[in-house]
């Protein structure tokens, strides 16, 4: 895609690519890069919600952060109904596979607090209702902002639409607990335009969403990434040599792989507050590799820049596939151009014996990845499942130049912070 000239001076970028070539890289099952298994046994953090995309409370510079010795996470969540006629079975017995996959219609963030980064306590909502501008609150970044403890939450308002929007309160604590207080105002920030990230109107089965503001380690400027499809007609896109990459011979044909569209989406501040932001051609496209490219997000170390994203098998393009999973991609610069690490850009992905057991990863600075549980066999043939809903096992990985490593597995929902703010 051609890049545009921002009204705001950026240097225009031409978005790295993700190519069929390197996805046909991926290997399942590689010990280096693939999540332990997780146990049927598991523990849940509660029996009256489900909870999925987890995102700790973290500074502009992505440091996990604690608030006065109180460890803080917001989940999207939503009630479970195990007495809801709609959920019963013929027999009379509650149907949680039917209600875990409509939770996404009645997502709402929630928040929890921990003094020991696991054994999270539920706190409730974070908006009450009415506040938010949609039906659907779906994922984003909480930022601390100070030391008076005020916090901005970006988030995606859903339905109808797809808004990145934002919403600031302040987070208090006691003895006790946490709460979280105000929260009452959500700012509608910007949307899907068309001309670079793909509209509603242009493809139903778009995505825009996830967003992730930071600092740039380098020029200092605020910057957010989120997820989203390239613009065009859905169908219209070409999947060309340099999307194809350098395959082997047989390999040129690529189906209706023109179907998948997935980018890495940014946008730079026009203010200090992060009220007013300017859309800027995506820093990666899958055009022809996948259509979901979610909850993107960076650690930046020895003076990289390390770009995460989580995706799934069923949105992969014709001829190439992998697991569930966390991708990477890395660059000595932020506008790229960017290379996918382990070569394929396979990170951390869910073993080929339980392939729905983890989702919604997220890579802290510290080497700890986040997930939760989706769903886990219960027997040898793989036919019966057990819903999680709740915190997966923490694991670790060690990130080295272009390489990635799995190097250890911690409790469900560890999540330490990386620094304690104590409030004023």
């Amino acid at each position: 895609m051609k890049s545009t000239p921002s009204k705001f001076g950026k240097t225009p970028h031409q978005p790295s690519l993700w190519t069929r070539a390197d996805a046909l890289k991926v290997h399942a099952d590689d010990p280096t890069t693939t999540q332990p298994l997780v146990s049927a046994n598991f523990p849940v953090l509660s029996d009256e919600v489900f909870i999925w995309d987890t995102m700790p409370l973290r500074d502009i510079d992505g440091n996990i952060t604690s608030v006065d010795g109180w460890s803080v996470i917001f989940t999207l969540t939503a009630d479970r109904h195990p007495n809801d006629p709609q959920y019963l079975d013929q027999n009379g017995n509650y149907d949680v596979i039917r209600d875990w996959n409509d939770r996404h219609g009645r997502a709402k963030m929630y928040y929890w607090f921990s003094r020991t980064g696991k054994d999270w306590k539920l706190g409730g909502r974070v908006m009450a209702e009415g506040v938010s501008p949609t039906v659907r609150e779906w994922a984003g970044t909480p930022i601390l902002l100070n030391e008076q403890g005020e916090v901005d939450l970006y988030y995606t308002a859903v339905t109808p639409g797809a808004t990145i929007v934002k919403v600031r309160g302040r987070v208090v604590t006691t003895e006790h607990g946490v709460s979280l207080v105000g929260f009452e105002k959500v700012k509608p920030l910007f949307e899907a335009d068309g001309k670079m990230y793909q509209t509603e109107a242009q493809n139903a089965f778009w995505g825009f969403r996830d967003p992730w503001p930071f600092r740039d380690p380098k020029d200092g400027k605020l910057y957010m990434l989120f997820e989203g499809n390239v613009a065009g007609e859905r169908g219209s896109h070409k999947v060309g040599k340099a999307e194809i990459g350098d395959v082997p011979p047989g390999y040129e044909d690529v189906g209706n792989s023109r179907f998948q569209t997935a980018c890495v989406g940014i946008a730079v501040a026009r203010d200090e507050d992060g009220d007013d932001w300017e859309m800027l051609p995506p820093l990666l496209t899958a055009v022809g590799v996948n259509d979901q490219t979610e909850r993107p997000h960076f650690v930046f170390q020895d003076g990289k820049y390390y770009l995460f994203t989580i995706s799934h098998t069923f949105t992969y393009a014709d001829g190439v596939t992998g697991p569930d999973g966390v991708y990477g991609f890395v660059a000595d610069s932020l506008f790229g151009p960017y290379a996918p690490l382990n070569g394929s850009g396979l990170v951390l992905g869910n073993p080929s014996s339980q392939p729905f057991q983890t989702y919604s990863h997220c890579v802290m600075p510290n080497g700890l990845v986040t997930s939760f549980i989706d769903s886990v066999p219960t027997d040898d043939t793989g036919t019966q499942i057990r819903i999680g809903g709740t915190e997966a096992p923490t694991v670790g990985i060690k990130i080295k130049g272009q390489q990635t490593f799995v190097v250890a597995e911690y409790d469900y929902g560890y999540i330490p912070p990386m620094l304690d703010v104590t409030l004023k």
